[in-house]
């Protein structure tokens, strides 16, 4: 995350630490705001969507600048040549092997879903690889995106060995509050005895997913391995037979040596 940026004096600027903190967290919102579709952003969308004062906005988009994560341009500020060392080394550390990567590809090819890879980070699961379900109507998540874990098939399985105090927090993050912790330590009950886990609209209506564990070298499980789209597409016997190719392509990502970094 950028560092050693400072908001400067304005509506919300805070000193030491904690004003630090939250410098550190504005910038971050900025530069979140740029994507595939907006690869420019003017001072104005900048105020409107974050709700910062002009000044504070400006001060820190010129900081962005002079750091070099983000370019001054005649439309707008766009991603600077800094992020460019950061992207490297990210895909370094976290790009699949191609063994993983064909194993994905067949999969999505076989039974026509979409299939994402999610590892844990906090109290979200962050998508790592996905390969698209080749159908008009499909459940799509983008590289990089964090989903919350109170609900999906990934999550109980990534929550399997998740302490309590992350579970609780986990809970409290939820629509339905602290009650929402006995519901989770079922699913993870429930998913250690089976060895996968299926969800039917938890997060989204509509939306179906099926989830296994990839294990790490130490036994753990460092990542699941999903197939979701649409609930009218997941009946019983299909996710039987998801279920059943899931397990055997996790099973040789992990002979394989599939670990955390992925590298």
């Amino acid at each position: 995350m950028p560092s050693n940026i400072s908001a400067g004096s304005g509506s919300g600027s805070g000193s030491g630490e904690s004003g630090g903190v939250r410098s550190v967290q504005r910038a971050f919102d900025i530069l979140s705001l740029l994507t595939e579709n907006r690869r420019t952003l003017t001072i104005r969308e900048v105020v409107d969507e974050t709700g910062l004062a002009k000044t504070t906005a400006l001060r820190l988009l010129q900081t962005l600048e002079h750091m070099g994560l983000l370019w001054a341009t005649p439309k707008g500020y766009a991603a600077g040549p800094a992020l460019w060392r950061w992207a490297h080394l990210a895909r370094s550390a976290w790009e699949l092997p191609p063994e993983t990567v064909q194993l994905m590809r067949e999969l999505s090819a076989r039974h026509r879903e979409t299939v994402n890879l999610y590892v844990l980070r906090d109290t979200h699961r962050i998508c790592i690889a996905q390969q698209e379900s080749p159908q008009p109507l499909r459940h799509v998540v983008r590289v990089g995106d964090e989903l919350p874990l109170w609900a999906g098939a990934s999550s109980k399985i990534l929550l399997r060995d998740a302490p309590e105090r992350l579970l609780a927090r986990v809970a409290r993050s939820s629509p339905y509050g602290e009650a929402h912790l006995a519901t989770l330590r079922e699913w993870i009950d429930q998913a250690a005895r089976d060895g996968f886990t299926v969800s039917h609209g938890e997060r989204e209506p509509g939306l179906s997913a099926v989830a296994v564990p990839v294990m790490g070298g130490s036994g753990a499980i460092v990542a699941a391995l999903t197939l979701s789209g649409p609930t009218v597409r997941f009946t019983e016997d299909r996710v039987e037979e998801f279920t059943a190719d899931l397990r055997e392509a996790a099973k040789r990502m992990s002979e394989r040596g599939f670990d955390h970094p992925l590298t």
